[in-house]
């Protein structure tokens, strides 16, 4: 019997090298080739006959514009990451590590659905006993859930066809394999044809698709970057297991804003929505500490309240800089800026930072709130209480505006904070009650104004 023909794809791009190579040819990342079968090629018109033969030239104007209709899953912090809700044939992709609770948030997202619509859960890593168990075990009324153990493709797309679900959940899509192809589930090729397979029936039979996907060690949806770039919707849950919060934040949504977070905790009975996330991350402190500061974040169209704790200390021997939920190299400028243009001096300190909670913050507006708790842990004196912080830093150490200034403050005002440090051109051009605004163009007027506030 003659040998497979083998060829190396790549993990990020999908692109495939008749040899191993050090570096991707197709992307440039290196040491992302692994082995696989080659497969056959199919005739191209065979195979896009069902998207080809619906083409025509269309004029744009002519095209009808409309709102898409949503779907409410009945969680509602589930659908504020949605954008809304679930899309008629739409594809969505759910990942995250192991046991955080993508399939627990999946079964009772189709529980609640299941009341007036048909839907259908396939299940590739677990039996039909260990769902049910699950099921159980969260008290979900499961009398109109299908259940499909399968990890077949073309059994999965007959039963589909035929059963015509308005959503179906898919656990995993690295599980699934297509007859059509050689090589073993989980590889490039098996992944990138089994989504494609799906995304072409949700697109139409109208149904909508969720394919759960596993992460690599380093946190990014594993296979090839192509299942990304095919389906609508991506979310990726964060959290840590040992934590009982949970975060899904969009990264990708064709119906809707990105960066949208929902929040979750873990209990007993599942995941249940937290209405007052800003809870979540402000920590309860007895008396006023020094290093604390709290910053107003916008996550997608939501402003959360979020505590930076920032801890400066005597080093002995190199100073270390340590983040945990921002960006390490964005505190080493912060804190040139600040020796520069404050004269705050800790290049002889060890400075480490923390975003309380687990919450990881990416924006720049946290660079403000971040300055003003180290030199409050340097000089070992509490901000004052009640006090909110957001603007960026510059290099010449100038206090940049922040994107929806007026929703930040308000959201601090409804939850009982007086007083804002904010940039300049943030300051509302009208009072909001309950909140005095104290605005600022530089760093070294900043760390002033912190001396008279006290």
């Amino acid at each position: 019997m003659a040998k497979a023909k083998t060829i190396y794809s790549c993990t990020e791009c999908g692109a495939s090298s008749p040899k191993w190579q050090g570096q991707c040819p197709g992307c440039g990342v290196w040491n992302t080739l692994v082995e696989s079968v080659a497969e056959a090629e199919t005739p191209g018109a065979k195979r896009f006959a069902a998207l080809g033969g619906t083409a025509r030239l269309q004029n744009l104007s002519e095209i009808e514009a409309r709102e898409a209709d949503r779907l409410p899953t009945g969680i509602p912090e589930f659908d504020r990451a949605l954008g809304g809700g679930l899309v008629a044939g739409g594809v969505v992709l759910i990942g995250g590590d192991p046991g955080i609770g993508k399939s627990t948030l999946l079964l009772q997202a189709l529980a609640e659905l299941s009341a007036g619509n048909a839907v259908l859960y396939v299940s590739g890593e677990e039996s039909g006993q260990q769902v049910a168990m699950r099921a159980r075990r969260l008290s979900l009324d499961t009398d109109r859930l299908q259940l499909l153990a399968e990890i077949n493709l073309e059994k999965i797309l007959a039963v589909l066809q035929s059963e015509k679900p308005q959503v179906a959940v898919i656990d995993s899509i690295q599980t699934l394999w297509s007859d059509q192809l050689s090589s073993a589930p989980g590889s490039v090729a098996q992944v990138r044809e089994c989504a494609a397979q799906l995304t072409r029936l949700a697109k139409q039979a109208g149904v909508t698709v969720i394919l759960v996907g596993h992460v690599t060690k380093e946190g990014a949806l594993a296979g090839p970057r192509v299942l990304e770039h095919i389906v609508d919707t991506v979310l990726y849950f964060e959290g840590d297991t040992h934590s009982s919060f949970r975060l899904i934040r969009a990264v990708k949504n064709r119906y809707g804003a990105v960066n949208e977070i929902g929040v979750f905790a873990m209990t007993d009975k599942g995941l249940k929505g937290v209405n007052n996330p800003s809870a979540l991350f402000l920590s309860q402190h007895g008396q006023d500490v020094p290093g604390s500061c709290v910053l107003v974040t916008q996550e997608g169209t939501r402003p959360l309240l979020v505590e930076v704790q920032a801890l400066v200390d005597q080093a002995h021997g190199n100073p270390r800089r340590l983040t945990v939920g921002l960006d390490a190299q964005r505190l080493a400028m912060l804190l040139a800026v600040l020796h520069r243009h404050a004269g705050v001096v800790c290049f002889d300190q060890d400075v480490f930072v923390n975003a309380v909670g687990g919450v990881k913050i990416a924006e720049p507006a946290a660079d403000l709130a971040v300055l003003l708790a180290i030199v409050s842990s340097l000089k070992n004196r509490p901000l004052p209480a009640k006090l909110i912080v957001f603007g960026e830093i510059g290099l010449a150490g100038e206090i940049r505006p922040a994107p929806r200034g007026q929703e930040r403050l308000k959201e601090a005002a409804k939850l009982g904070f007086t007083r804002a440090l904010i940039p300049e051109a943030n300051k509302p051009k009208q009072a909001i009650p309950g909140i005095e605004v104290i605005a600022v163009r530089r760093v070294e007027e900043a760390v002033e104004r912190l001396r008279e506030l006290d």
